[in-house]
């Protein structure tokens, strides 16, 4: 008698089909993994910032316990506590709480960008007397008198190799030109939203 399960009668299994359509061995490892670092990541941000992310309540409480705790061996262990409990998150949970830790991660390498735009300038106007000249012609309420003494310092600061106290000055000054720019574009935002509102 021929067998049923083989050649041409067309026996067909869904049985084989489904085995292959779950995640293989080494990716559900990489997968766990991956979560395991999102939580170490959520860990080592600030309680508060934490307590802003979308997620859920015993998953937030168990990364918070785990900042609480200093014994190396106790830390570890709450460590794959979170771990366990970040596996019970659904995608689009996880989905929020990468969109949170990247923009948070943004919103750092803009600052530092900034910072390094402010060093940059700080150091041309040490190096070249034009570039006050500009920097007055762009910003006349700066009091040219002052930055002049301060850049005079800053350069006798290093050449004798003294403390930097006019040139941390001088990047002060910098920085709160560009603060009122960014309060200005945050005000702007702020009035279109009103508008907004108001059409609405």
């Amino acid at each position: 008698m021929p067998n049923s399960n083989r050649g041409a009668v067309g026996f067909s299994s869904n049985e084989f089909e489904q085995e292959y359509d779950r995640p293989s061995k080494s990716e559900l490892k990489r997968q766990m993994t991956a979560l395991q670092k999102l939580g170490e990541e959520l860990v080592a941000e600030p309680r508060d910032r934490v307590k802003r992310v979308p997620m859920p309540e015993d998953v937030r409480d168990a990364i918070l316990e785990c900042q609480q705790i200093k014994d190396h061996e106790g830390r570890r262990r709450q460590m794959q506590y979170v771990g366990k409990k970040m596996r019970t998150l659904e995608e689009d949970e996880i989905a929020a709480i990468q969109k949170m830790l990247d923009s948070w991660k943004g919103a750092s390498k803009a600052e530092t960008a900034n910072l390094h735009a402010i060093e940059r300038r700080r150091d041309k106007l040490l190096a070249d007397d034009k570039a006050l000249t500009q920097l007055l012609a762009d910003h006349p309420q700066l009091d040219a008198q002052q930055l002049r003494t301060l850049i005079r310092n800053a350069r006798k600061e290093q050449a004798e190799n003294k403390p930097p106290k006019a040139y941390r000055e001088i990047f002060q000054i910098l920085k709160q030109l560009q603060a009122p720019a960014a309060t200005k574009a945050d005000d702007e935002d702020k009035e279109d939203d009103m508008d907004d509102d108001e059409q609405s």
